[in-house]
């Protein structure tokens, strides 16, 4: 990943944050080309760092967010239970 790169992940990133809520759809579609899974990377390691910054909300709206991400990537599996 290059400078550039992480850079644009920073900046999609505070993007999303600011936006109002339920726009974040509309942000991330406007940037497709920096969905992927660098960028849930990112998002996890940002995450990490509010949490330990004490802003628990922040962490937990960009926990979300990987976790959607990842599961659209397929990066995350999907747990199907039996019945």
């Amino acid at each position: 990943m290059t400078e550039s790169r992480q850079q644009q992940y920073f900046q999609l990133i505070q993007d999303l944050v600011g936006c109002p809520n339920g726009q974040e759809p509309e942000v991330l579609d406007a940037n497709k080309s920096l969905i992927d899974a660098d960028f849930v990377q990112t998002l996890m390691e940002v995450a990490t760092a509010q949490a330990h910054q004490g802003n628990q909300d922040g962490a937990k709206f960009l926990i979300f967010l990987a976790r959607q991400l990842s599961k659209e990537l397929g990066l995350y599996p999907e747990i199907v239970t039996g019945s």
